[in-house]
This record gives structure tokens, C-alpha cells and sequence, in this order.
């Protein structure tokens, strides 16, 4: 088995038992990334949530003239300031600007914007340009330059499959289902020397790593409970691993998960607002767990999705966008909305104008909470201003 390949097999696991020979474990153990005490938990919300129904340009006509099947109405948004407002689900939302810990991004996006999910969402996990195409994610990159050595928790996506983001030239990253079943064991075997062949005793070093990885988890776990109660639904339970994680000193670095079913091309209004109280509910409780535990200021959370949607109604939906807002929850952030009032008249082919590059948030994430220069991977736009 070559190099990449077994890259490619230990970069990914699921829950259950993963059984390994004991030849696998020749090598020492690896310490924890531990660079201070911050970190970001990334929350992406896949489909292309429709930024203007998130949050709302209530006080403007042409969001009603445009939007006559789904806008919402005056009366029912929350925690209106300077012309915006959030939908009614994001109680929590709502509470967490009014205290100063969330911050609102407006018109996110890039130059050539494409409206294809696959594509976007690549450019906004690798940090490309809209024609240039990189193999690792941009926070795969950063962990590369920052792990020493191959570290598998150095980043953690709690999700069914692998995120783009976190790919880069050595595993650095797991992927876990369900941190409490992550659970390797080792079967004895005749052959626990080393070997003379270089490839062999690298595929023992990195699986060593990740046994070493695998038992870092269950500690952190046995040293933290749940303090909150959650909702009992998908996005609830991964942010309250992630928690647990967090609280029981795990010292990964970033934090990954996901929410489907944002793509709301028919149905909306109901759709839309089922995803957003779940998104709402899970992440207050987060914020409380986190709030209770005093590491809210420790803890970055980025909340984005790949694009928005179109202006216009479809009368019943809308299709694939542009620009859109971006939530960014702890981390001492500066607790305002960054960014001008949508513009609903001037208008890129039916669709918002970007007025603030994602890279130059993510240039700000790494600069200001990770200590990090973001030009050694690559990204060239300057660190937004005012965020942190």
C-alpha cells in the first residue's frame, strides 16, 4: 500500500470499533496541537441558505415588491437595528447580538461568482479563486504548516462525511459520527517490530497517531458533561460532542460540522423555517454551555453556507444566489453587523453584489484567533476590519 492511499483510508472514521494489528503501534505516542487556547468551531450550512429571509431588509419596499410569496412580515421579524431584522425562528439569534457576542456580516462573497453548489462550495473550502482550482482545504493547508507532526485531532468534523476544508497533505483531521463510539482497539500480532521499509513504518507512525487520537477523545469525553440541554436533533447532538470536546481540554484546533437542506427552490417558507430553528436552537445552546463553562471567549464559531439565493421569488422559492451573510458567535468579536444594508435595486444579474470577500474574513479568523499568517497559505485579501 502506497502513502496516499493509506492517507486516504485513515483520514475518515465514522463510530464503531476500528480493529488494527498490534504491528500498527510500533511507533511513540503524539501530543495534542496545543497553540494557546483559542479555537473555531465551523457550522456550514449546505444548500444556499437564502440570506434575505435569514436576515431582513424589512424596512425596505423592494424586498416586498420583489418578494411577494415569502417575504416576511414587519410584525414578526426580531431585534430590528438600522434596517435589518432576524427571521422569526432566530429567537437565539436575536439574543446573542443584543448581548453583544454575535456579529453579523452582510453581502459575503466573491469575484465571477458561480451558482453551481459543488463549485462554490469548493471555492469557499479551499479559499481559491473563482477559476483556480487547489486540491487541499485552506484549513487543511493551516494545519499542515502548524502540526510538526501528522496529529489526527489537530481538527475534528463530527459529520457522516469528509469536509474539503480540512484535506490537506498529511491527515490532520477525523471525521467522526459519533465521538463516544470512536473507539480503537488493537489485536496482537507476531510482527510488533519495526521493519526496514520506510513505507511500512510510516503506515505504523501515522496509525499509532491515530489510536493515540482515538484515546484523546475518550479522555476529553470522560472529563466533560453536558451542562445545557439540546435539541434532540442532528445539528443539537454534534455541537453537543463538539462541547464536550471543547470542555474536556481536547486542544484540537477547529471544529467542523454541517446542516443540509437549505437548497429552497419550492416550499420555502415552511422549509426555510424548520432548518433555521434548528440551526437557532442548537447553537444557543452551544453558546449557553459554553457561556456557563466561561470559554465563550475562547471559542470563534463561523457560521456561512456556499451562496445565497436569488432576489426575486419563484413564487414559492427561490433558486441559486449570490452574495449573503455570514454569523460570527464568541471569540470576543466585536458584536455588530459589519457591512452595508443589502441593495436590492442594484442588482448582478438578479442577484446581491458582493461587498465583503469571505477569504477576508477567514484572512481575520486566522491572523487574529489562530495567530497565524494567513499569506503562507496562500490567501491575499487584507483581515476584514472590526470584526474582533
Amino acid at each position: 500500500m502506497n502513502r496516499r492511499n493509506f492517507l486516504a483510508l485513515t483520514g475518515t472514521f465514522t463510530g464503531g470499533s476500528l480493529l488494527l494489528p498490534d504491528f500498527l503501534h510500533a511507533f511513540g505516542t503524539q501530543q495534542n496541537l496545543i497553540m494557546g487556547d483559542q479555537c473555531v468551531v465551523f457550522v456550514q450550512l449546505n444548500g444556499g441558505n437564502d440570506g434575505l429571509n435569514t436576515f431582513i431588509p424589512f424596512e425596505d419596499p423592494n424586498y416586498y415588491f420583489l418578494r411577494p410569496k415569502i417575504a416576511l412580515s414587519k410584525q414578526d421579524v426580531l431585534a430590528a437595528d438600522k434596517g435589518m431584522a432576524f427571521h422569526p425562528a432566530l429567537k437565539g439569534f436575536a439574543k446573542m447580538l443584543q448581548n453583544g457576542d454575535l456579529s453579523v456580516i452582510q453581502n459575503v462573497g466573491y469575484p465571477q461568482p458561480n451558482r453551481s453548489h459543488f463549485r462554490s462550495q469548493e471555492i469557499w473550502l479551499t479559499a481559491s479563486d473563482a477559476t483556480q482550482y487547489i486540491n487541499e482545504g485552506w484549513l487543511g493547508r493551516y494545519l499542515d504548516l502548524q502540526c510538526k507532526e501528522h496529529n489526527p485531532i489537530a481538527g475534528i468534523n463530527i459529520d457522516n462525511t469528509d469536509n474539503l476544508s480540512l484535506k490537506g497533505k498529511e491527515p490532520n483531521a477525523i471525521t467522526v459520527k459519533d465521538p463516544m463510539r470512536f473507539k480503537i482497539k488493537k489485536e496482537a500480532e507476531d510482527s510488533a517490530q519495526l521493519s526496514k521499509n520506510p513505507s511500512l513504518d510510516f503506515v505504523r507512525k501515522i496509525a499509532d497517531s491515530v489510536v493515540e487520537g482515538s484515546d484523546e477523545i475518550q479522555k476529553a469525553l470522560a472529563k466533560s458533561t453536558t451542562e445545557t440541554t439540546y435539541p434532540k436533533t442532528g445539528l443539537g447532538k454534534n455541537l453537543e460532542w463538539i462541547a464536550r470536546l471543547i470542555k474536556g481540554n481536547l486542544n484540537s484546533k477547529v471544529y467542523y460540522t454541517s446542516l443540509n437542506g437549505f437548497d429552497t427552490h419550492d416550499n420555502q417558507l415552511p422549509t426555510h423555517n424548520n432548518k433555521l430553528t434548528e440551526l437557532n436552537d442548537s447553537l444557543y445552546s452551544f453558546y449557553e454551555e459554553l457561556k456557563k463553562a466561561n470559554l465563550l471567549q475562547n471559542v470563534t464559531v463561523v457560521v456561512f453556507s456556499e451562496f445565497g439565493r436569488r432576489v426575486k421569488d419563484n413564487k414559492n422559492g427561490t433558486d441559486h444566489g449570490k452574495a449573503a451573510p455570514m454569523f460570527i458567535i464568541g471569540g470576543n468579536n466585536k458584536g455588530k453587523i459589519i457591512g452595508n444594508n443589502p441593495n436590492l435595486v442594484d442588482l448582478d444579474n438578479g442577484d446581491l453584489k458582493y461587498e465583503i470577500d469571505f477569504r477576508s474574513v477567514y484572512a481575520s479568523i486566522l491572523q487574529q484567533k489562530l495567530d497565524f499568517d494567513y499569506t503562507k497559505i496562500g490567501i491575499k485579501n487584507k483581515p476584514l476590519s472590526g470584526l474582533f
